[in-house]
This record gives structure tokens, sequence and C-alpha cells, in this order.
């Protein structure tokens, strides 16, 4: 068996590489090409939107396809580019402009790793009669009675298991992550050895159609009505301000709120429907009740409604924290935090782990206070 699990001869085992142009899928390419893979790399454009083509750190468009042909070049793999552009657009960018106009916090890489990647991409590579599709992404890989189990990237620091929680069983069985026992030190270590031009190349940013980072002016092009005024109220629905349009706040800000009343005070909730924003102290922040939707599991047992005992994450640089997760009908579920939480937004992932074992997770659609402050949030008017 060789490095991937496949019982054929590496040079009878053809592999699909998903190439960004970045160092990472660089070197998964050159990595399987030396071990004698038949590799094809597949660049994806995404978008072109003018200031991103040349913005260092974008990924998908520009430069990044320029550069992605060029290592392909240089390692002696063919390479071809599909225009995805479409598709991005009504999967994951125009998700990510509603979803904030519900007054959520989406994050859409994940979307994107979840439909264009490892949907369209995946059954494409099955198309070219490849028998997995290799990413760079750090996250480890291995199988268990003939189905994969996902776990945690080796280096914490670059553990990308967090925007790969919709990864469903039939996925992960086709997927390989060759980098998923590497440091990033160590990849830019292998770009060097195969002489590949990206080897110093800066890192690719996490929203890569948004310029200089400033996501609202993405929102506001593509939603015109999105930046409407309207008013800042505390708990008790009291007017304390006005805000320049709901899409330029998210759940757990303090700054740039643009009121004074000697206390400090939270982005608590974001009400769409009246266009406000919520404000109220810390401990209107905290919640230990979340109702999730498009559930993925992939653990070993089905997730049953009497209550599974998992660590979660609602952030993707936190640690793993003590839940119970209950399963529902039609892909809903409902964790229970050992601990309250803070700033936890609806749009946001919570995500599931068993020790390092990738278990799944889903969207967060709505979320709950604990008891001791119920009170206080249920002065919301």
């Amino acid at each position: 068996m060789d490095s991937l699990g496949f019982d054929t001869a590496p040079e009878d085992t053809r592999i699909v590489v998903a190439m960004s142009g970045g160092v990472d899928s660089s070197v998964t390419a050159a990595l399987l090409k030396d071990q004698g893979y038949d590799v094809v790399g597949i660049t994806l454009q995404l978008y072109d939107h003018g200031a991103a083509v040349q913005k260092k750190g974008a990924c998908c468009a520009g430069q990044d396809i320029h550069d992605a042909r060029r290592v392909a070049e240089a390692i002696g793999i063919p390479h071809y580019v599909l225009d995805y552009e479409s598709r991005f657009q009504d999967s994951v960018m125009d998700e990510f402009a509603d979803s904030y106009l519900r007054g959520e916090t989406p994050v859409p890489c994940v979307r994107c790793n979840q439909t264009v990647k490892f949907r369209d991409l995946l059954e494409t590579a099955k198309d070219l009669g490849a028998v997995a599709l290799a990413t760079g992404h750090y996250l480890r890989r291995d199988e268990k009675d003939g189905k994969a189990q996902l776990f945690r990237g080796r280096n914490a620091i670059k553990d990308q298991s967090y925007f790969l929680f919709a990864t469903t069983q039939e996925q992960a069985d086709y997927l390989r992550f060759p980098l998923g026992d590497l440091t990033k030190e160590q990849t830019r270590a292998l770009a060097d050895k195969y002489n590949l031009a990206v080897a110093a190349k800066p890192e690719s940013q996490d929203i890569c159609f948004v310029p200089n980072g400033n996501y609202a002016k993405v929102i506001e092009r593509m939603r015109p009505e999105s930046a409407v005024p309207g008013d800042i109220v505390d708990l008790e629905g009291h007017i304390l301000g006005q805000h320049t349009g709901i899409i330029n706040y998210t759940i757990g800000q303090r700054r740039g709120l643009g009121i004074a009343t000697g206390n400090p005070l939270y982005v608590v909730r974001i009400d769409p429907d009246r266009n406000r924003v919520i404000v109220g102290p810390t401990e209107a922040l905290l919640v230990s009740k979340l109702t999730l939707r498009e559930m993925n599991w992939i653990g070993d047992a089905p997730l049953g409604q009497n209550g599974t005992e998992v660590m979660v994450k609602v952030r993707s640089t936190q640690e793993p924290m003590a839940a119970t997760v209950f399963g529902a009908p039609d892909g809903w579920a409902e964790v229970h935090l050992m601990e309250p939480e803070a700033g936890v937004s609806a749009g946001q992932a919570c995500v599931m782990y068993d020790g390092d074992r990738l278990l799944g997770g889903g969207w967060i659609a709505g979320t709950e206070a604990p008891v001791k402050i119920a009170d206080i949030r249920h002065q919301l008017v």
C-alpha cells in the first residue's frame, strides 16, 4: 500500500491536486509528483475583482493562477484552469452578503470548501479518472474499517479542521491531505527543496475575495440596500445612538459604536427585521445553548437525541470546550455548552471533536443565554 493508502503503483494512480497558487498546494503537487503519482493540477478561477487580483495573499485569481501554472510547468504535470466564477458567486459570495444582511457572521471559506471545492471540484476529479483529490490543507486522515477518519493537523497553529467540518463521509473517503503531519516551516523547506518559485509567497487570506479586508464595502457593492442607518438601542429598547448599517457590526463588538454611557457596552444582538443594533453589558454576551442547522456528522455512531458528549469550537482560533450535542430531525441539532461562552453569533460554525478527531459540526442558527441572565435577554423589545 502506498503513502496515500492505495494498492496500485503510484505511476498508475491518478491524483488531482487542487492548486490555488500558494505554497501549500504547490508543495502538495510537487510531493506527490516526486513520489511517482500521475498528478493533474487544477486551479479554480473564482473571481476577478479588480484590486483583489493584485492583492498579496489573495487566492484563485490573477497572479495566483499564473503562479500555479508556473509550478505545474516546473514539476512537469498537466495543469488546467477551470472557470468557477458563477458557482463561487452563487454558493459563496451571495451567501456571504445575505448572511450579513440577516445579522449573522458568516465563514465563507467553509462554504467554499463545502460547495465549490469538495463538491464541484471533487466531481470533476472523478470525471478525470482520479482516485483521489488532494489539497494543501493541514488536516490528518486515517482509515478504520475501510472508512476515512479526519483529525486535527499535527501542528495546532496551522490546523485547518475547523474550516473542513462540513466534509461528508463520502468526501473524506475520496480526499487526501499530504501536509497534515507537517509544520508550515517544513512545508516551506520542501518548497525550497523542489525549487518552487512560490516558496516564500505570503499566506493567503481567509476571505480571499475581500480587498484590504473591507468586507462591508464588498457587501455594499453587492447589496446596495445593506448600508441603511438605524438605531442603536439598549436591552430595554432605549435609543442610544445611530448605526451606519448592520453589516458594519458583529456580536461582541465594543469599539466604533459611537455611544458613551459611562459603562462598557457591547453588541449583543443584531435585529435585521427592525434594522437595530442592540447593545448591553458583557454578561449579556454569554450563551449556553446553540441551535445548529445543516448538521454534518461523521462520527462512528449515529448522532441521536439522547445526547453525545463532545468538544466544540465556535471560533477557529479557540481551544475546544466541553459540550453535549443532541441530534434533531432534518439536519438540525442542539448543543449545550458546559460553560457559557461570550460573543457567539448566528452564522458561525460550531465544530465538534473527540480528542483530535473531527466529528463534524453545523451552522449556528440561534443562541440562548444561561438561565441566570436569561431575564436580561428577555427584556429585548
